[in-house]
């Protein structure tokens, strides 16, 4: 499954400085120096604040400002290279505050639907997983979901709306039905009401599959006071 379509412009990148995705300056890096530290200064003190509730939740940081912007312009605007550094935060992140388990986790990120994968040209989720993967060692099943079915966007419907939409749009993936694992981490990019999150945890639970919880890089700032 093509998971990252990575445009002309992308690879030239690789040889040339190229300019910040957030401000368009001139930088070596993923971001300027200016972007960068904004954006440092949205991760939470507390990423494992809500990994007590019933959907567990580890939390890079806040959902709004510059990191808002950032999730936005790397869905939106077609730059799937910011999802490295915001997968590396995340992976920091949990080395330094992940719960303590002895468990063998697979890390699966949250999948789209094949048409929006098309659309789109790669899966932001699974490029955040990758990076993560690359930090913190844990093995990643990037098809260990799939959807199949077509949903609406969430952000314009109710919590109920939001549910329904939801409703059977995951199945276990390939990578979890040749490889078995007991555990599951899931990834995506933002965590708001918690929906998509509970489907996905309910298609594991039927195949016997454990979601340990959710890791982001961003929670709705109304769920952090």
């Amino acid at each position: 499954m093509l998971i990252f379509k990575k445009p002309l412009k992308h690879f030239f990148n690789l040889f040339t400085q190229s300019n910040c995705p957030l401000c368009q300056r001139p930088t070596p890096q993923e971001f300027c120096p200016s972007c960068s530290k904004q954006l440092q200064k949205c991760q939470l003190n507390e990423p494992c604040r809500l990994w007590q509730q019933e959907t567990p939740v580890f939390a890079w940081g806040a959902y709004g400002g510059i990191l808002k912007r950032a999730i936005a312009v790397m869905k939106y605007n077609d730059c799937p290279d910011i999802a490295r550094p915001l997968g590396h935060y995340l992976g920091e992140a949990w080395l330094q505050n992940l719960p303590s388990t002895e468990k063998k986790i697979a890390v699966v990120p949250i999948p789209l639907h094949p048409s929006k994968l098309k659309s789109r040209g790669f899966n932001q989720a699974a490029l955040i997983a990758e990076s993560f993967c690359e930090m913190t060692g844990l093995q990643l099943r990037v098809n260990g979901l799939q959807r199949v079915r077509v949903t609406e966007a969430q952000h314009s419907l109710t919590n109920t709306q939001r549910q329904k939409n939801l409703a059977a749009a995951f199945a276990i993936g390939e990578d979890l039905l040749r490889h078995r694992h007991d555990y599951v981490l899931l990834i995506d990019d933002i965590y708001t009401t918690g929906a998509t999150a509970r489907e996905a945890i309910t298609t594991l639970s039927t195949a016997s599959i454990s979601a340990i919880g959710l890791a982001v890089c961003a929670a709705g700032m109304k769920l952090q006071s």
